[in-house]
């Protein structure tokens, strides 16, 4: 069964060849959301007056690979614990966030916030402070072509993301593959 999420994990570059090379996931692109602006250009979105996050768009076959999979790809593949910030990359549209399309992906969703936030408290690091919103009313803009697997057109493009270093836990996990 086809489903969408939406993560924000900083540059919304290296998130997308990261989640396009999962099996079970059907297709990415990338947009914004969040923000107050109707259909915001990238210009726009890097001045931080339109408050959206670069986002990620993963339509995914629910049969071949679960939410919480999903949800243990996007807690690792950046620093959770970074306010507005993944790296060099400084500003609100880089902040991590997760956009949930039902009620039982908001629950999956709060319930891995807090297992990963146990690892990494094990690890001395500090609080994550992702958003968790439902995605209802929230417009996903779609960003400018250029930016559609930019990765794939540009292999040694620019892949911004940073990591806490810490594992997501597979035990987790294993009981929803």
């Amino acid at each position: 069964m086809s489903q969408a999420a939406y993560f924000a994990t900083g540059c919304f570059w290296g998130a997308e060849r990261r989640l396009w090379q999962l099996d079970g996931v059907i297709s990415t692109s990338v947009g914004y959301m969040g923000g107050n602006k109707v259909d915001p250009t990238y210009k726009e979105v890097c001045t931080g007056t339109t408050n959206h996050a670069e986002i990620v768009e993963i339509i995914y076959d629910s049969t071949l690979i679960s939410y919480e999979r999903l949800l243990a790809e996007f807690w690792v593949m950046h620093d959770p614990t970074s306010l507005n910030q993944q790296g060099g990359d400084i500003g609100t549209q880089y902040r991590s966030a997760i956009f949930t399309t039902s009620t039982e992906q908001m629950s999956q969703a709060i319930s891995s916030k807090e297992i990963y936030q146990s690892e990494l408290a094990k690890n001395g690091l500090g609080e994550i402070v992702t958003q968790i919103k439902a995605a209802s009313g929230i417009t996903y803009w779609l960003a400018e072509e250029y930016h559609q697997k930019y990765l794939a057109k540009n292999p040694n493009g620019y892949d911004c993301h940073s990591s806490t270093g810490v594992a997501y836990p597979q035990t987790a996990t294993a009981n929803h593959e």
